[in-house]
């Protein structure tokens, strides 16, 4: 199976470089990167050809000029970009765990979409993660982030729960398996059925759309929130814009009540699509 890791950046080198290097600790090394790119400056296209040297999996910088928040639209070109047959999604502000892409690979089944979480570290501990810290996992090591300072919560199992525990819990969640952008993964062929993400929407569940059409098509999700870990690290969001949230709410109301399974304007009508 040929696999691909897409996620997006914009103009944050110094988490970007803790993603890939959790990326560099794989315990499945057969896969490329392709970083989505929305418009970011210089700085990040020098990371990126900086790491190209020391990490071996190969890395593709799909990069579109910054016109706003268009998520959408280079995710789509990253997918086209894209050489797997099965791509895992998550965020450029998401470091995984050493075993995140052979969990993804483990679980894959025949038109099913796998939906995972993430464990949210404070600013301060997220800013703190050393490149050493990710090579040797302690980033994920529960005992150790409490020593830094990571408060006590019940989230915490996410972090600790292993094996039989994480399965368990996974199959008791009362979350949905909606698709979460920063911890996804499905065949490309039903991403291209869908016709990829919708670009009409701005922030604010564009990525729930996308499912909600998968499962319009009748391609269920699976829940894998407490086996397929990564750790996000905090950033203010000043891109929020109420009234383009409130859109995406509307086009998504469409979505269920149309019960439609392509996107309206998504991969097909991309300039540089086939």
């Amino acid at each position: 199976m040929n696999v691909s890791v897409i996620f997006t950046t914009y103009n944050s080198p110094v988490w970007l470089e803790k993603v890939l290097w959790g990326f560099a600790a794989q315990n499945h090394a057969q896969f490329e990167i392709v970083i989505a790119d929305d418009g970011s400056e210089p700085a990040t296209a020098q990371l990126i050809e900086s790491l190209r040297k020391v990490i071996k999996q190969p890395i593709q910088h799909v990069w579109h000029a910054d016109e706003g928040f268009r998520k959408c639209r280079i995710l789509n070109q990253a997918i086209l970009k894209s050489r797997g047959d099965y791509l895992i999604f998550t965020d450029g502000d998401c470091i995984p765990r050493q075993d995140f892409v052979s969990c993804h690979l483990a679980l894959a089944q025949p038109r099913r979409f796998l939906s995972g979480g993430y464990f949210k570290l404070p600013l301060a501990l997220s800013q703190q993660l050393s490149r050493e810290d990710i090579l040797s996992q302690r980033a994920f090591d529960l005992s150790w982030l409490r020593q830094q300072g990571l408060p006590r919560s019940r989230r915490n199992l996410k972090l600790s729960a292993q094996g039989w525990q994480a399965r368990t819990l996974d199959a008791l969640t009362t979350a949905r398996a909606s698709w979460n952008g920063h911890n996804a993964s499905t065949w490309k062929s039903l991403i291209l059925e869908a016709n990829g993400f919708d670009e009409r929407l701005h922030y604010g569940g564009e990525d729930r759309e996308f499912g909600e059409r998968l499962v319009n098509a009748g391609i269920r999700g699976k829940c894998i929130r407490h086996r397929a870990i990564c750790v996000h690290l905090d950033h203010a969001r000043g891109y929020v814009d109420p009234q383009r949230v409130a859109q995406n709410q509307a086009i998504r109301r469409q979505t269920r009540r149309n019960r439609s399974t392509v996107a309206v304007q998504g991969l097909r009508e991309l300039p540089t699509a086939p």
